[in-house]
């Protein structure tokens, strides 16, 4: 979590946007996003500098030898008109057209960035404060921009839903990603689950830069992400690029449609699914409506993920509860589908607060692997009650906090088997799911084990009231005395 005094460097920095004139929430964010992209490749550069002066390598220059001007260290010294014009004619159009690979994410998306802070005077303002704000740590890095982009929702505007950070990094550490996965979100907005499964690489690699093959893979062919969001591809690239993924495969896609071709190809999704209601059935893949015929997008999503996945390809999506207990034919037959002919391998009911303020829906995170031969002999259940936040619309920092727990338990499951229905996790034989029409939710199979209280005879209670109340008698008794002998004198 970044601290409170760094949000307040990023709110001051937002508000001289919107009193610049900049109020659409994605653009502000766009915008921030070049200049602290174009401080990261100074620093970048400073860095590399600085090791080749204490260990004798060799420089990796990203800004030309004979243009120093385009450099961060260099402009923010200049007074606000120089700099506007170097920034806004020279720097911007270089880091535009710096990738040699056109046909990379970063230059898709890059060729229609439009450079939009309209004065020197506004221009040297945002500089003086980004200058300020905690770039170097990468964790925080990411948390200021998981705050920049928490905004996108708080403006109410654009229809983003964002994904908690703590829940993105929950659910990468429950599926532990490899060096050798390929990984996707389908819905990828800003990449945040692809930035977190890049974050557990390095954190759990040693050889991630140092085996030429594998730094290429992660480099250039691990992730991929889809949507249909210009803008939020923009930031998405982007923001794997900060994160140190070079060539990120961001693509404008609808993961729904006849458009999109993938077929067994990825090892690990990793998704929060938009559930925005129904697609007409023309919009849709018809290979897709073959598994369920629906047009709710929270269930297509899943049939989409049985398509994509390879043969042992692993998934965890966020579902809302309606796909655990719907009754609809479309509802059964995916939960059917997984049951009966892949691995579902556990379900964690979450509490309706873990979206809040943006939303107050209820979910959970389902996780399988498709075998496409079955393989379900027995589910996994965790009720989690906390995430350590306070589940209102504030969500300030609390002590309890399941997660810790759920990852734990998840990776040594065989310490589940002997657990009772009453605690917080359990397993439930696939007989039991079959024979409850497939019915996933977690209310369906736990127990609450209520403890007895025992109540006083009623005579004894009336006795206990008369006590009382000639205890009150008596004590108003000695009150009037007190009182009558007051007045005497």
């Amino acid at each position: 979590m970044i601290t409170g005094e760094t949000k307040n460097k990023v709110d001051k920095i937002w508000e001289i946007f919107w009193t610049g004139g900049i109020t659409n929430p994605l653009s502000v964010i766009e915008q921030l996003t070049y200049l602290i992209y174009i401080k990261s490749l100074d620093d970048k550069q400073s860095d590399s500098e600085a090791n080749a002066t204490l260990l004798g390598t060799a420089v990796h220059p990203i800004f030309p030898e004979d243009k120093p001007e385009l450099r961060w260290k260099n402009f923010k010294q200049m007074d606000a008109a120089a700099m506007f014009d170097t920034v806004q004619n020279k720097v911007f159009p270089f880091i535009k057209t710096m990738d040699s690979n056109k046909e990379s994410a970063y230059s898709t998306y890059m060729k229609d960035a439009i450079f939009m802070i309209p004065t020197a005077q506004m221009l040297e303002k945002i500089i003086t404060n980004v200058e300020s704000l905690p770039l170097k740590d990468k964790d925080t890095k990411g948390d200021l921009y998981e705050h920049l982009l928490s905004k996108i929702s708080q403006a109410g505007t654009n229809g983003q839903f964002r994904t908690p950070r703590h829940i993105i990094k929950m659910m990468v550490d429950l599926m532990a990603p490899t060096t050798s996965d390929i990984i996707i979100d389908p819905a990828a907005g800003s990449a945040g689950f692809l930035v977190a499964a890049g974050e557990y690489l390095v954190e759990h690699n040693d050889n991630l830069h140092t085996i030429q093959e594998v730094k290429e893979h992660y480099s250039n062919g691990m992730f991929h992400g889809y949507d249909m969001d210009s803008t939020m591809l923009r930031i998405g690239a982007m923001n794997m690029m900060l994160h140190g993924v070079e060539s990120p495969n961001i693509e404008y896609r609808d993961s729904l449609s006849e458009v999109n071709k993938d077929r067994d190809k990825f090892t690990l999704i990793l998704a929060n699914p938009p559930f925005k209601g129904s697609l007409d059935y023309e919009a849709v893949s018809a290979d897709l409506l073959k598994v369920t015929k629906t047009k709710k997008t929270e269930l297509l999503f899943l049939s989409l993920f049985l398509r994509i996945l390879k043969t042992g390809g692993r998934a965890a999506s966020i579902v809302p509860d309606g796909v655990l207990f719907g009754s609809s034919g479309a509802h059964k037959a995916i939960r059917k589908e997984i049951v009966e002919n892949h691995q579902l391998h556990a379900i964690i009911s979450m509490p309706s607060g873990v979206f809040k303020p943006y939303a107050g829906v209820s979910t959970a995170i389902m996780i399988f692997t498709k075998t496409g031969a079955g393989g379900t002999d027995k589910v996994w259940f965790y009720d989690m009650k906390a995430d350590g936040f306070s589940l209102d619309d504030k969500r300030q920092p609390v002590e309890e906090n399941d997660i810790g727990d759920i990852v734990a338990r998840y990776h040594n499951l065989d310490g589940e088997e002997d657990r009772k229905r009453t605690e917080a996790s359990f397993f439930v034989p696939k007989s039991e799911i079959v024979e409850n029409d497939y019915d996933l939710s977690i209310n369906r199979y736990k127990e609450i084990e209520y403890d007895e209280v025992e109540y006083d005879e009623p005579g004894g209670i009336l006795g206990r009231i008369e006590e009382f109340e000639d205890n009150i008698s008596e004590g108003l008794k000695e009150l009037k005395e007190l009182i009558g002998e007051k007045i005497g004198k």
